[in-house]
C-alpha cells in the first residue's frame, strides 16, 4: 500500500518539473561553466602579460622586500698589525613614506620617536612627508652608531608601549674611520663618498680595498607566499703596509714639537704661520727598498680632510669663500686642499743640494774617471766659462782629497771633479741612480723631476749639477738612489705595501722586495761610505752624531729660486751602522721660519733628534757590537 502511495507522488512531482524548468536549469549550469572558463582564461591572461607587474605591486605592500647590503672596506693595518684605517659599522635612518602615511595615527607617535632617539627634528621630517609622500625610501640621517641604533630597536619592537611608531627602519653602512686622525697621512690617504680612494694607500690600492654590495631580495613563490633570497656582501681585502706606527708616531712628533718652535700664533692662540713650508722624514730598509716611516708635514687629519682652519687664516678662508663665482670658489678650495693632501715625499721636487756630492763622487769613480788618490785645491771659488762658482766656505778649503771634499760639502772640488768626468758620463750616471725617473713607488701622485741632457747641459750647468743645483729630484728617488749608494749598489724598488690578505687574514700575495738594477760596484760602495763616515766624523754633519752608532751620512743645502730672496732646502740623508747599513733616515727642511734659512744646524738639530729616538727602538746595531762581531767575521773566514 505504502509503495502505490510513493509511486503517485513521484509521479505527480515529475509532472510538476515541467520541460520548461529543465531547460532553463540547464542554461543556469552552462553559464555558470561558461563565467568560471571566462575568469580562468582571464586569470591566465593576466599572469602571462601583467604577472610581474601585479608581483611588484604585491611586494610593494611589504616594507622590507629588498634591501643593499653594503661591503666592508679593507683595512690597511701597519707591519705589525695595528690597524691605521678601518671601516666601522653605522646606521641609516629610512623613512618609508608611503606606510608611515597610510595610517594617521601613526605619524605624531614616530616623529616623536624620531626626535627623542635620533634628534632629528619634528620639522624636518613633516618637510619630507610633505614634498616625497610616495617615497619608500628617505635617508633621514646617517652614521648612527650602535648603541643608537640598538635603542630604536628597543623601541620599534615593543608594540606595548610604543605601537604607533611605524615605517622607518635602519640600513647598514660602513664609515671609514682613522683611529690615530692624523697619523701617517700622506701614506694613507683617505675616501670619499662611494668609497673612492684620495691619496695614498687608499687611492694606489682602491680597487682591492674595495669589495662589492650583497643584496636581499623579496619574492612570491608559487605558492604567493613571500620568499628571500640574499646575496652575500663581498669584503674588500686588507692591506698590510711596510710602515711601523710606533716609529711613525715617534718622527710626526719630532717634527710637530721641532715646527713649534717657530710658528706664529694670534691672541686667541690660534696658528697663523707654520714653522715650516714643508718637513719631511723618510725612514728606509736599504736591503729590501720597504719604507718604515714617511712623513710630511704640515700633518692633516684623515677623518676631517677638509678642515682648512689649521692651515689658512679667517681671512684667507673667508676669501675663499666671499665670491659671487661658484666655480672660482671651488677652483680655489680644491687649490688650498691639494695643497694641504700633497706627498711632499713623492710629488714634490727640488734641487736637492749636497746630498748629491756624493754621487757625484760615485759616478766618478765607477766610470774610472777618479782613483780615489785625487787631490783639490779650494779657494773659496772657481771661474767656469767666465762664471765665478763659489764654494760655501768663501776662504776657502784649502788642499783635499775626495773624502775631505765631500766631509766638508767643497763645491770647488767637486766642479773639478766633474770636469774629469765630462757631461756624457754624469748625465748617463743620474740616469743610473734614478733621477729624473719614476721610482715605482707604489703611491699616487709620484713626480719625476728635471734634468739636463748632453745636448743641453752646458760647462756651468755640469759645473753647478755636481754639487745639487740647477736639477730636481724627489725624496723618493734620493733616499732609493742613496739606499744602493750604501748597501753595495742594489737598487730596489721603494714601497710601502708588504702584503695582501682577505678578510680572514689569509695571505692573497706577498709583496716581494723587487731588485731593479745595480748602480756601483761593492769597491765603488765601500770607498763611497768611507767619505760618508768623515761627514760626521769631522765634516758638516758631525753634530748629529749620536753616541754609541757608528753613521755615515751627508749634509745639503739648497738655494732656492729666485736665488735673489734667500729662500733655502736644508737636508740630511745617512744609514747605520755604516759597516753594513740596516736603516736609512733622510730628513728635508724646506723654508723653514727663520731670518737665516740656510744655517744647516737646524736640520742637524732634527737630524740628531730623531735619529736618537728610533735607533734604538729598530735594535740598529750599534758600534760596539758592530766592533765585537768583526774578529769572530774574519776567524769564520779564515
Amino acid at each position: 500500500m505504502a509503495k502505490k502511495k510513493r509511486k503517485r507522488k513521484f509521479e505527480f512531482l515529475r509532472k510538476q518539473f515541467s520541460k520548461l524548468m529543465q531547460k532553463k536549469l540547464v542554461v543556469l549550469f552552462l553559464l555558470v561553466i561558461l563565467a568560471f572558463l571566462g575568469l580562468i582564461m582571464r586569470i591566465t591572461y593576466i599572469n602571462a602579460a601583467d604577472g610581474d607587474k601585479y608581483t611588484k605591486l604585491v611586494l610593494d605592500q611589504q616594507q622590507y622586500d629588498s634591501r643593499n647590503i653594503p661591503f666592508k672596506r679593507g683595512d690597511i693595518l701597519d707591519r705589525n698589525g695595528t690597524k691605521m684605517a678601518t671601516s666601522e659599522r653605522v646606521y641609516n635612518v629610512i623613512l618609508d613614506a608611503k606606510v608611515l602615511l597610510s595610517d594617521e595615527d601613526d605619524v605624531e607617535p614616530t616623529k616623536e620617536a624620531l626626535r627623542d632617539c635620533f634628534g632629528i627634528e619634528e620639522s624636518a621630517v613633516e618637510e619630507v612627508l610633505e614634498d616625497r609622500a610616495e617615497s619608500r625610501y628617505i635617508v633621514l640621517k646617517k652614521g648612527i652608531d650602535y648603541e643608537t641604533a640598538q635603542k630604536f630597536e628597543e623601541i620599534d619592537a615593543d608594540n606595548e608601549k610604543y605601537p604607533n611608531v611605524n615605517g622607518v627602519w635602519l640600513e647598514e653602512d660602513y664609515v671609514r674611520a682613522y683611529p690615530y686622525d692624523s697619523l701617517a697621512c700622506d701614506v694613507l690617504g683617505f675616501t670619499s663618498a662611494g668609497n673612492v680612494g684620495n691619496g695614498g694607500i687608499e687611492g694606489a690600492y682602491n680597487e682591492i680595498l674595495n669589495g662589492t654590495d650583497g643584496r636581499e631580495y623579496g619574492y612570491l613563490d608559487s605558492d604567493s607566499s613571500l620568499e628571500r633570497v640574499v646575496k652575500e656582501a663581498q669584503n674588500g681585502q686588507n692591506i698590510i703596509t711596510t710602515i711601523d706606527l710606533n716609529l711613525q708616531s715617534m718622527i710626526e712628533s719630532r717634527i710637530a714639537e721641532f715646527n713649534r718652535q717657530y710658528e706664529k700664533y694670534d691672541d686667541t692662540g690660534r696658528r697663523i704661520q707654520l714653522g715650516s713650508k714643508n718637513t719631511a722624514v723618510m725612514v728606509m730598509n736599504p736591503n729590501t727598498g720597504e719604507i718604515l716611516a714617511e712623513a710630511s708635514y704640515p700633518f692633516f687629519n684623515l677623518n676631517d680632510p677638509r678642515d682648512l682652519t689649521q692651515f689658512y687664516s679667517d681671512a684667507e678662508i673667508a676669501e675663499m669663500e666671499n665670491t659671487t663665482d661658484e666655480k672660482t670658489k671651488l677652483k680655489k678650495n680644491i687649490i688650498a686642499m691639494q695643497d694641504i693632501w700633497r706627498n711632499f715625499c713623492v710629488s714634490d721636487t727640488y734641487e736637492p743640494g749636497s746630498t748629491a756630492k756624493p754621487f757625484t763622487a760615485a759616478a766618478g769613480l765607477e766610470t774610472g774617471s777618479l782613483t780615489g788618490n785625487e787631490t783639490y785645491n779650494c779657494g773659496g771659488k772657481l771661474l767656469v766659462a767666465d762664471t765665478w762658482l763659489p764654494c760655501h766656505y768663501a776662504a776657502g778649503h784649502g788642499t783635499e782629497t775626495i773624502q775631505d771634499a765631500i766631509a766638508n760639502s767643497c763645491n770647488v772640488a767637486l766642479i773639478q771633479m766633474v770636469e774629469t768626468i765630462g757631461a756624457e758620463e754624469f748625465v748617463k750616471y743620474q740616469s743610473v741612480f734614478g733621477f729624473g725617473e719614476y721610482t715605482g713607488i707604489d703611491l699616487p701622485g709620484e713626480a719625476t723631476g728635471i734634468l739636463y741632457d748632453t745636448e743641453t747641459m752646458g760647462s756651468v750647468d755640469l759645473a753647478t749639477n755636481s754639487f745639487g743645483q740647477n736639477f730636481n729630484v724627489t725624496m723618493t728617488q734620493l733616499a732609493a738612489a742613496f739606499c744602493s749608494l750604501v748597501n753595495g749598489g742594489n737598487y730596489y724598488q721603494p714601497h710601502v705595501v708588504k702584503q695582501i690578505q682577505d678578510e680572514n687574514g689569509n695571505v692573497i700575495e706577498n709583496k716581494d722586495p723587487v731588485l731593479l738594477k745595480r748602480t756601483i760596484s761593492e769597491k765603488t760602495c765601500e770607498m763611497v761610505k768611507s767619505y760618508l763616515t768623515a761627514v760626521l766624523d769631522y765634516g758638516t754633519g758631525k753634530s748629529c752624531q749620536v753616541e754609541g752608532y757608528h753613521i755615515g751620512g751627508k749634509t745639503g743645502t739648497a738655494q732656492k729660486h729666485p736665488r735673489s730672496e734667500g729662500k733655502h732646502l736644508l737636508s740630511f740623508i745617512g744609514c747605520a751602522p755604516i759597516e753594513k747599513p740596516e736603516i736609512v733616515v733622510y730628513i728635508v727642511l724646506d723654508e723653514l721660519n727663520v731670518s737665516d734659512q740656510s744655517a744647516s744646524s737646524y736640520v742637524l738639530e732634527l737630524s740628531q733628534q730623531i735619529m736618537s729616538d728610533i735607533f734604538p727602538y729598530l735594535n740598529v746595531t750599534r758600534a760596539d757590537e758592530m766592533a765585537a762581531a768583526e774578529p769572530a767575521s774574519d776567524t769564520a773566514a779564515e
